[in-house]
């Protein structure tokens, strides 16, 4: 669960408190471990890159009731979620244009040390060799927006979702596009993500590991779900947890990868694109339907708008 407060004046942020409330894996571990740890914060919400003065990161106690496990991209999914749908939500209120609004969000072109943001973990990497680096954070959406043709005009019921995250010691923007018919059925024509994961040593499992991750995202933003009865998990196998099926899936998956000489350091690929997918969704439904989902999976939310 996820709660946000903003202080502004005139949407100039000055301000930024963010609740993030999670049972957490250490309690697979450790009887009586009820607070999300340090590294699942470290995880894109206490790293948060925006130009705010004052960022304030709130963690209460949550009791896990099931034994929990490892996932691919980890806590960076739902801190990515909330906070990427809500930069813009952000945007819409202050009548700007999203991708505007999130470079102004990110500010000027800076390397920051990750422990000044109170991020020690840093995903075991040092934060001297890794710092948060705006520049390339910023290139990635411009890049992604670039090949989407952001800002082109759609027909009704189409759109374009914009979303960053750094994670894994990468950086990923991804553009999603969007057609809802009056039934509120969603088709995906158009996927655009753009990567800088430092030098790209095999550039075909780069484009493997960003396709698969897209697929992943958007499985686990329309339907992924396990739910609990009695004690019990509901779902026994993929007829009642569902996944993507082909005639769901995007029609075409763009990559776009920034060249970086050997000199700059080696990030990941497995993992940094599965969390702005579905913010990316999310915002593109906003768009095109004037509808915010809030809760995933997504499901049946769009017809009801």
């Amino acid at each position: 669960m996820m709660c946000f407060q903003v202080f502004c004046e005139l949407y100039h942020i000055h301000a930024w408190l963010h609740r993030t409330a999670a049972p957490t894996i250490a309690s697979t571990f450790a009887a009586g471990a009820n607070q999300q740890q340090p590294f699942e914060l470290g995880m894109s919400a206490t790293n948060v890159p925006f130009a705010i003065a004052n960022i304030r990161v709130e963690v209460p106690e949550v009791a896990a009731h099931t034994r929990i496990g490892w996932f691919r991209s980890v806590s960076n999914i739902p801190h990515a979620f909330a906070i990427q749908s809500f930069a813009a939500e952000l945007a819409h209120a202050a009548q700007r244009d999203h991708k505007s609004y999130l470079l102004d969000l990110l500010g000027p072109a800076r390397k920051i040390d990750p422990r000044s943001m109170g991020n020690d973990f840093n995903y075991g990497e040092s934060p001297e060799r890794y710092p948060v680096d705006i520049a390339r954070m910023r290139h990635v959406i411009e890049l992604a927006t670039s090949k989407a043709g952001w800002g082109r005009k759609l027909a009704k019921g189409k759109a374009l979702g914009l979303a960053v995250s750094y994670s894994f010691v990468s950086y990923v923007a991804v553009v999603i596009e969007v057609d809802i018919n009056a039934k509120g059925e969603l088709r995906i024509p158009m996927v655009d993500m753009a990567i800088d994961c430092g030098p790209l040593i095999n550039p075909d499992r780069i484009r493997s590991q960003l396709e698969g991750a897209c697929i992943m995202g958007i499985s686990l933003a329309l339907s992924g779900e396990i739910s609990f009865k009695q004690g019990r998990v509901e779902q026994s196998n993929f007829h009642q947890y569902e996944i993507l099926r082909a005639y769901a899936a995007p029609r075409e998956i763009r990559c776009h990868l920034v060249e970086n000489s050997l000199e700059i350091e080696l990030g990941g690929v497995g993992e940094p694109a599965m969390p702005p997918i579905a913010p990316a969704l999310c915002n593109a439904i906003f768009a095109a339907t004037g509808k915010r989902i809030r809760n995933l999976p997504i499901r049946d939310q769009i017809s009801k708008a």
